[in-house]
């Protein structure tokens, strides 16, 4: 029977690890690097398949084809099961998914010259807050994924609880940690009380579907897609009257998963209606010119980027947002202040999730004495001083962002099948 892999399948980025003489090693993705990014690139050139930095490459190169970004965010929705024509066969995101985790299984064997046939996969505490039937779907989802992947058999563990496993030396026996873990899409903690050098006791796990692709797509929406006629007047068929322009197409093309969806002739009809009433016709024609030339990931990346840099107080630049792919010399800024202000109610919505999380236990936030921060999105400020308001007296302890939740898997992966 082959070994098993502790897989942290992430909505923005993944990684897999086994356990080594009692520690976590994680495996190399990508030359230097423990990460890859959940990317995928259909090129059509040439008719293959590519994954992580160089799927973001061939998007940024301008390479004819199909990229997709935060799959895990489908799990759970009808779309999970929509097909599509990709590299001449209908496919999809069941595969697609299963693609990408095959080729995670696939770098690990060669990297260790091993054989995997099981995994132990990380999970959201809840993959979407409030909908039980969603939750439960979006499991059989992702076990389908894993099956497609080639995987005989597959055991979950929630993210959190696989954080605590792992930052478990940092505490003094005694100790109540809570793991606050906010990713690409989900912010998920759990409460734990170390027991002793090596044991810790589960407390209780809670989870809310906001991460760090809502972020981007809040900053997008505000910011930006007024840039493209978000908000602006549109005059009726008939009459002197106008309406709003309608807001779906702008929170699809802020969102990114669903902006591989835009690329087709009826949204692109219905952009250039909105261009032939609008009050403000450059401001839509920008729209248009985003899906003709498929460039909602280039402004998705764009966001991305501007809010990385209004979060690192050491940045040379100032922060803005660049989009002179779209239009010569244009930038918009995105100071801290401004950011952190478009941020506050999600960061706001996090602490308190993370208090009823204690709360739920039947214990006082006063009590917890220490918190472990991971995820790439706990890195951002407005969420740290969200978190620590609510938690006045506790200690921080930062684990690495992208690897603290893997890190548990590999070490919980044996077990996990025994």
């Amino acid at each position: 029977m082959g070994q098993v892999l502790g897989i942290d399948f992430g909505t923005s980025n993944s990684a897999v690890g086994v356990s080594v003489n009692g520690r976590p090693h994680l495996i190399e993705m990508e030359p230097g690097q423990q990460t890859l990014p959940t990317a995928v690139f259909f090129d059509f050139e040439d008719q293959q398949v590519i994954y992580g930095t160089a799927a973001q490459q061939a998007l940024i190169h301008g390479d004819e084809g199909r990229y997709m970004r935060a799959l895990k965010s489908l799990l759970g929705t009808g779309l999970m099961r929509e097909s599509r024509m990709l590299l001449g066969k209908r496919t999809d995101f069941i595969e697609i998914v299963g693609m990408f985790l095959a080729e995670l299984k696939s770098r690990a064997e060669e990297a260790t010259g091993q054989v995997f046939d099981r995994a132990l996969s990380g999970r959201p505490v809840l993959f979407h807050s409030g909908d039980e039937r969603r939750n439960a779907q979006a499991l059989i989802d992702l076990k389908a994924c894993y099956a497609s992947a080639g995987f005989s058999d597959v055991r979950f563990l929630p993210e959190p609880e696989a954080a605590a496993l792992a930052a478990r030396e940092a505490l003094s026996p005694g100790d109540l940690g809570l793991v606050v873990d906010i990713g690409g899409g989900t912010s998920d903690f759990t409460l734990f009380r170390q027991k002793g050098l090596k044991e810790i006791e589960i407390l209780r796990s809670n989870g809310l579907r906001l991460g760090g692709t809502d972020f981007d797509k809040e900053i997008s929406l505000s910011h930006v897609m007024p840039h493209l006629g978000r908000g602006t007047p549109i005059r009726h068929e008939f009459g002197d009257q106008t309406h709003i322009a309608p807001n779906k197409i702008f929170a699809d093309l802020a969102t990114w998963q669903k902006i591989p969806f835009l690329y087709a002739a009826d949204t692109r009809r219905a952009a250039q209606d909105l261009v032939r009433n609008a009050v403000e016709v450059r401001r839509l024609q920008r729209l248009v010119t985003v899906l003709e030339d498929e460039l909602g990931h280039d402004l998705a990346f764009a966001v991305e980027a501007g809010k990385m840099t209004a979060n690192d107080p050491s940045a040379l630049a100032p922060p803005q947002i660049n989009l002179d792919f779209l239009e010569k010399d244009t930038r918009l800024p995105l100071p801290a202040a401004m950011m952190a202000a478009t941020l506050a109610e999600g960061a706001e919505r996090i602490g308190q999730a993370a208090a009823e999380t204690v709360t739920q236990a039947g214990l006082s936030r006063d009590d917890v004495t220490t918190l472990v921060f991971v995820g790439g999105s706990s890195l951002m400020s407005v969420v740290g001083d969200a978190i620590g308001r609510q938690f006045p007296t506790a200690k921080i302890h930062r684990t690495s962002a992208l690897t603290g939740v893997v890190d548990g898997l590999a070490l919980a992966a044996e077990q996990a099948f025994r």
